[in-house]
């Protein structure tokens, strides 16, 4: 997702729209929090359903850009150069952002009624702790950063994946995939073997291996994202060849039923476990089967369709790595801008996503602007 200079239309395309759907998305999250309110909860879940794809997006854009890795450069250099873009930004965000919501809530707007949070969690000790502690992880205040640490680890193995990719034969990536389209499947295992007399290894759940001691079961070297860098390789190097008939006939309803399961199981695992995230974010998953099924057809939509570049879809393009890095705080602000009993909830998440996302690029532009500032968001 961070900034690559290439300018390929369909690229610039796809990291738009994801962008807008990590906006989209986080803007209703206060929606789905508010779970005694169903009417507000059903319209955030369909609705922040339908907009999963946008992280699996970025990752399979990356691949696009960046695999094969052009060998001009050694190993240290390729680290450096990508991890060390990625270090700076996350650094400075994973700083600022507590601070913009600790003055938010206590400066701007200490009566908002967002269910997300508790303006309580936002004083100077617990403000200080979150200032320090991302050295270890991402925090509330800076949850789209998770991306990052994320994306530095994809960055580690590149070059090793990419080592194997270029030698490797078509049916050799495609036996790798088969083998990852069957970890997409693990979440569900994990969630429905309970229900099969599973009890785990001391109270443990995990699967194939993975117990208090050891997290590292049988497909933890060959799941989540780095099948998206290898599918997105596979895509590129050998392009579909279906016409817009089949390509439609196969995309529409994979896209379809991935999000019914995707939106009724969020629904129906709240029922069974009410509120409880670590149960209702297993439907969530981008690495599980039923994200794979949405993010695949947009994918190959949006790479057939193909369209030239264009200097305005460039540059939009060009700041989207800043609005993820900035849009979170925002959507506080906009959600409580917007939160009026007589707006219906549809109407508020996409006014408060538009709203976000202009005033996230509106800054971005402006840091954009000056040599010092660039580099935090690019």
């Amino acid at each position: 997702m961070n900034k690559i200079n290439n300018n390929i239309g369909w690229i610039d395309i796809l990291r738009i729209t994801a962008c807008f759907l990590v906006v989209f998305s986080h803007s209703c999250d206060a929606f789905i929090a508010d779970f005694n309110n169903e009417d507000s909860f059903i319209t955030g879940v369909f609705f922040g359903s339908l907009v999963r794809p946008c992280v699996p997006l970025f990752t399979m854009m990356t691949a696009v850009l960046l695999l094969p890795i052009k060998h001009n450069a050694t190993l240290g250099q390729f680290y450096k150069k990508r991890i060390g873009r990625i270090a700076t930004p996350l650094i400075f965000w994973s700083l600022l952002l507590p601070l913009m919501a600790f003055c938010y809530f206590n400066y701007v707007n200490p009566e908002t009624t967002n269910p997300q949070l508790s303006v309580d969690d936002y004083t100077a000790s617990s403000l200080v702790q979150r200032l320090y502690t991302f050295v270890f992880n991402f925090n509330f205040d800076t949850i789209p950063l998770w991306y990052l640490y994320m994306l530095i680890g994809l960055y580690l193995i590149m070059p090793i994946l990419n080592a194997w990719l270029v030698q490797a034969q078509q049916k050799d990536i495609k036996t790798v995939l088969m083998v990852w389209g069957v970890s997409l499947f693990l979440p569900y295992v994990k969630m429905f073997a309970p229900m099969l007399g599973y009890q785990g290894n001391y109270g443990h759940l995990g699967l194939l291996g993975e117990c208090d001691w050891n997290v590292y079961g049988t497909f933890y070297y060959l799941s989540g994202f780095v099948g998206y860098l290898i599918l997105a390789y596979y895509l590129k190097k050998y392009p579909l060849s279906w016409n817009w008939s089949k390509t439609l006939l196969i995309c529409v309803p994979l896209f379809v039923v991935g999000y019914l399961i995707t939106s009724l199981g969020y629904v129906i695992t709240n029922e069974y476990y009410p509120g409880n995230y670590a149960y209702l974010e297993i439907v969530w998953y981008f690495s599980g089967i039923n994200v794979f099924m949405m993010t695949f057809p947009i994918f190959v939509i949006i790479q057939k369709l193909a369209p030239p570049s264009k200097p305005i879809l460039s540059k939009i393009a060009s700041l989207t790595f800043g609005v993820y890095l900035c849009h979170f705080t925002f959507t506080f602000l906009s959600y409580d801008i917007y939160n009026i009993p007589t707006l219906p909830y549809l109407v508020r998440i996409i006014l408060s996503a538009i709203t976000t996302f202009t005033i996230a690029i509106t800054l971005v532009w402006v840091l954009s602007k000056f040599r010092l500032t660039e580099k935090l968001i690019k």
